[in-house]
């Protein structure tokens, strides 16, 4: 008898979104809500008001102790030394040959306690690695099950969060976070309100203990419903991240893609000291990735998917698109790909191919986010 599939995780939220005629899926092991009703209408509510999203499938591990900065800085290219308390930072971690492993979010709590955010498909396998490179002994500690994270987004979502919060939502920067405890946040003994998102909109991503978790996200929508937030599922925000030119590990990133090919080399400090990675990211700064990531617009009806072939303006294939979906705010295919670091090839205004299953259309290279001049 063959082996059942194994079972799925899920959220704190799980049964709220059952209740609510979720649409459920599969992603990173759990059971997850790709929609309510429609995407396009909750695509575009994160855009005009708000959302509000359950993300509580993302793994979230504390380094703590004194070695804690010195781990912290081992594992990730970006430098966590201009961290101070209250202020978190993008990165990634990366293979000794410069390839992705995930690409992250790191808070500084304490001196000596970090908070490193996972992708939920990559978390076994990142804590694996974090504790294989850990010679320095910094104490690991996964928190994921206990913590529920909820991703509240749009133009409107502080002016919800605000009635919340006894301090003023405007002095909190981007990339900035508080930390409230003994209920100070809706009735949570401990709560993390951070100015970090996923849609390319202003926004709050709330860590709250799991077993607050849906008096949070039933509140957050009470008090929002007449601004015009509703729930998200994956499916918005998939197409508000990819409209915001943000790339999504396992399609845009891996570990065969390098920082500098992904346009993130901006998240490679070279002079901070030894990080996993650092030699051969190193070289290929020299030197130059011999491929880039591109972002594109179609000019012609089409829509661009994962894994269709990226061809020149003369019909040659030259690279794969990571990313495509149809853009509810241009109302045309938007997606990404990588392409030789040729300028023929990476210059906005340069005129593509996408050669999908059905048929081939044009597109023209656009220098993301898609959506700001809309």
């Amino acid at each position: 008898m063959a082996d059942s599939a194994p079972s799925l995780h899920t959220t704190p939220l799980h049964d709220a979104h059952e209740e609510r005629g979720a649409r459920m899926m599969a992603f990173g092991g759990f059971e997850m809500p790709v929609q309510y009703d429609s995407i396009i209408d909750e695509h575009l509510a994160v855009r005009n008001d708000a959302g509000l999203f359950d993300v509580s499938h993302m793994g979230e591990v504390l380094i703590q102790g004194d070695q804690a900065l010195a781990l912290v800085q081992h594992l990730v290219t970006n430098d966590a030394e201009t961290l101070y308390d209250g202020r978190a930072m993008y990165t990634v971690m990366c293979t000794p040959d410069g390839g992705i492993i995930d690409d992250g979010i790191v808070y500084r709590r304490a001196e000596d306690e970090y908070l490193m955010v996972l992708n939920a498909a990559n978390r076994e396998r990142d804590l694996t690695w974090m504790h294989d490179h850990n010679p320095m002994g910094a104490t690991l500690r996964d928190i994921s099950a206990d913590t529920a994270l909820l991703a509240l987004q749009g133009p409107k979502a502080l002016d919800i969060a605000q009635p919340f919060l006894d301090d003023d939502l405007d002095d909190l920067s981007f990339y900035h976070f508080w930390e409230r405890t003994g209920g100070a946040f809706l009735d949570c003994e401990t709560a993390l309100i951070s100015r970090t998102g996923y849609t390319g909109e202003p926004g709050l991503e709330l860590y709250v203990p799991a077993d607050r978790a849906r008096d949070v996200w039933t509140t957050l929508l009470e008090a929002g419903a007449d601004r015009g937030l509703k729930p998200a599922g994956l499916g918005a925000r998939d197409t508000l991240r990819l409209e915001a030119g943000l790339c999504l590990h396992g399609n845009d990133i891996t570990e065969d893609i390098t920082p500098y090919e992904a346009r993130l080399g901006w998240l490679v400090k070279l002079d901070k000291g030894d990080f996993i990675g650092r030699e051969a990211l190193r070289q290929i700064h020299e030197h130059g990735p011999e491929r880039k990531l591109v972002g594109f617009v179609a000019t012609e009806r089409g829509i661009p998917r994962h894994d269709d072939i990226l061809q020149s303006a003369g019909g040659d294939a030259i690279g794969v698109v990571t990313s495509g979906t149809q853009s509810p705010l241009l109302d045309a295919g938007i997606g990404l790909g990588y392409v030789p670091n040729e300028p023929a090839y990476t210059e906005p205004g340069r005129a593509l191919q996408v050669a999908s299953r059905r048929r081939t259309f044009n597109v023209e290279v656009t220098e993301p986010p898609f959506h700001e001049d809309t």
